[in-house]
């Protein structure tokens, strides 16, 4: 070995890494008493509900680690154990408390939000825009997870019969963490939180992504780049090559999926042989079609 001794090596800089460094420093803090849990309210309005699946599925921690050790869930629409009037009385309750809102799902306009009613209070509908006004507008920090709730996403895709909307829309004086994508890893949402209640809110770009997990494109660190640099492209699905003149949206699309895929790293789209569809970038997915192309005229615009 020729390194000086005692020097360390320098600590991996991925977006993984960085995740489970803030992860374990949670961890730590909360083993040595210093650790505050903070409330979360959880909410899913118009949408599919894949974002709460996708967390489902974290690991490192898992999501299980999460709602019993780093927060105390206040409010899930899907894994509370009240339901009806009971769960709505809970998230009213959730109001008296200094509490962290994170919403899935984009919010509908139409008919005063009729579109999207999420439970009864006081014999009268409770609306996903009600709720998210009336959550918004106290809660300490909000995250807008998945791309319904960070832009509207497919609950927002033409022709829009419920007038769906980004969060944002809704509560424009007030900063949103956005983690788009559809569904949001569990290491976005999972390392974001684990940030929030350790140092407070990370930093983000200009469209309010947090930049430890946004900051870089898809295209520059995806395996095929190379076939790209060397203008090799795939001519059909299942070529092993460059997938950019079939539609890949890789080149406009920041995350870190090419380091660590999904389903806790067993697989990616790209390496399932179909083109990144830019599920996690602002405009998908009228913006982002179509997802396959056969026109190689086509232009990619860079965001």
């Amino acid at each position: 070995m020729s390194g000086k001794k005692g020097v360390l090596p320098p600590e991996p800089m991925t977006n993984d890494a960085v995740a489970e460094r803030l992860v374990r420093a949670a961890r730590r803090s909360m083993d040595m008493g210093t650790f505050q849990k903070q409330n979360l309210v959880y909410l899913e309005l118009n949408g599919c509900s894949g974002n709460i699946i996708s967390l489902l599925n974290g690991r490192n921690p898992d999501f299980a680690y999460m709602v019993n050790s780093m927060v105390n869930l206040r409010y899930s629409n899907s894994l509370m154990a009240a339901e009806g009037a009971q769960a709505t009385e809970k998230l009213f309750e959730a109001l008296n408390e200094p509490f962290i809102l994170a919403v899935e799902g984009a919010v509908s306009l139409r008919d005063e939000g009729m579109y999207n009613v999420i439970g009864m209070h006081e014999r009268k509908p409770l609306t996903g825009l009600k709720a998210a006004r009336m959550l918004g507008e106290k809660a300490d920090t909000i995250l807008a997870v998945g791309a319904c709730a960070t832009h509207g996403g497919v609950s927002a895709a033409r022709p829009n019969p419920s007038e769906s909307v980004g969060l944002q829309n809704v509560l424009p004086e007030r900063k949103l963490i956005k983690l788009p994508g559809c569904p949001v890893n569990p290491r976005w949402f999972l390392g974001t939180l684990a940030h929030i209640l350790l140092y407070g809110e990370p930093d983000t770009d200009r469209l309010g992504r947090p930049l430890m997990f946004y900051s870089t494109l898809i295209h520059d660190r995806c395996p095929r780049r190379p076939f790209f640099d060397k203008g090799i492209f795939a001519e059909k699905l299942g070529d092993p090559t460059c997938l950019f003149k079939l539609g890949c949206r890789g080149p406009v699309t920041r995350t870190d999926c090419p380091t660590k895929e999904w389903n806790s790293g067993v697989n990616w789209p790209i390496g399932a042989n179909t083109p990144c569809i830019g599920c996690a970038q602002f405009g998908f997915p009228d913006a982002m079609e179509p997802f396959i192309s056969y026109d190689t005229t086509r232009v990619i615009e860079d965001d």
